[in-house]
């Protein structure tokens, strides 16, 4: 199998010649120098690119930004009043000091916006399935409808909104997923095979599991839904705890899942998760990019990696990071050494 028909297969739950060693993109490693040729040439990496547009916002919306010494200010313009945003650099890191949305009555204003269905650009995504041809598996990258709400607030603001306004919240998740829809389907009749889904962990680590089954279980589902009805796989990645959510998230019907981070970062346990979902979802993940694949010995890391293929199987199984792409080079050659071994096994 090449790496492509490999992910693919193991997304799909059918029989592979052996188990995909799959880091995320090449993490910090150039993917033309050696190493990163190496890397994509050894093991089966999974690349997520870009579209070109903005299925929020649409192509009608006026979105304006200013420089304020060590502070981004951007600003969008609605017919009942400017949302602004501030994001402040420093030498170290930048972070968001301002959100756009600052109170519920603010989901009113961003949904005043006259919108239009955006143009999207698949030349980068193009790129990268000429750079690694059959040598990995490029899927383009969504967000899905609650991370507007939960990103357009600042982290207190969204929980507070949830509490206050839970209706306006899914309202708005609601419009933006319709959105989400109609730009996944035009990029599906464009060829995009595969989508990576980002957002579900807004709710399952902010919200909790009765925010998840409201925000997140009936409009991925339609997301899911409409990416299958032509052809196309949906990849879903929700960081945190996610052992009490296994059958919610089989309820979105996603055809594979990272990054199932093991204890102590998270709570994966992938045999029992096996065991409680067979085979609905292909599993990616369970080692630590940071922790594990770019700190430990090679031997070490070797170890885990055999103890995670014992418990997960061969079938709907890519042995994975954390899908951050935070590893450097260390963790670049930690990840062919997996890859030679699965191949050795």
């Amino acid at each position: 199998m090449t790496s492509r028909e490999r992910i693919l297969a193991a997304m799909r739950f059918e029989t592979v010649d052996r188990v995909p060693v799959s880091p995320w993109r090449t993490g910090k490693v150039d993917p033309d120098s050696p190493l990163g040729k190496e890397l994509i040439r050894t093991a089966d990496p999974v690349i997520d690119v870009g579209s070109g547009g903005d299925p929020i916002l649409g192509s009608a919306a006026r979105v304006d930004t200013e420089q304020r010494g060590d502070t981004t200010v951007t600003i969008v313009h609605t017919p009942k009043g400017d949302l602004i945003s501030r994001r402040r650099r420093t030498e170290i890191t930048s972070a968001t000091v301002e959100f756009f949305l600052k109170q519920p009555d603010d989901i009113e204003r961003m949904l005043s916006i006259p919108y239009e269905p955006p143009d999207f650009d698949l030349s980068h995504y193009k790129e990268w399935c000429d750079r690694i041809g059959d040598e990995g598996l490029v899927m383009v990258g969504l967000i899905d409808g609650v991370a507007v709400p939960a990103s357009w607030f600042s982290p207190e603001g969204f929980c507070l909104a949830w509490a206050d306004a839970p209706g306006l919240v899914e309202h708005l998740t609601a419009i933006i997923t319709e959105r989400l829809i109609h730009y996944a389907e035009r990029l599906c009749r464009a060829g995009v095979p595969a989508f990576r889904i980002v957002g579900g962990e807004y709710a399952s680590v902010q919200l909790g599991p009765e925010g998840f089954k409201r925000l997140c279980i009936p409009y991925d589902r339609e997301l899911t839904d409409a990416i299958h009805k032509h052809g196309a796989l949906a990849h879903y990645h929700n960081h945190g705890p996610v052992m009490r959510y296994l059958e919610d998230f089989a309820a979105i019907d996603m055809d594979s899942l990272d990054p199932l981070e093991a204890p102590p970062w998270g709570d994966a346990d992938l045999g029992e998760a096996r065991r409680r979902l067979g085979d609905r979802i292909c599993f990616l993940g369970n080692l630590d990019d940071m922790e594990v694949v770019d700190k430990l010995p090679t031997d070490e890391v070797l170890a885990i990696a055999r103890e995670r293929l014992e418990a997960a199987g061969t079938r709907g199984f890519m042995l994975g990071g954390t899908t951050s792409s935070t590893f450097g080079e260390r963790g670049a050659r930690n990840f062919i050494a997996i890859a030679r071994m699965v191949q050795r096994m």
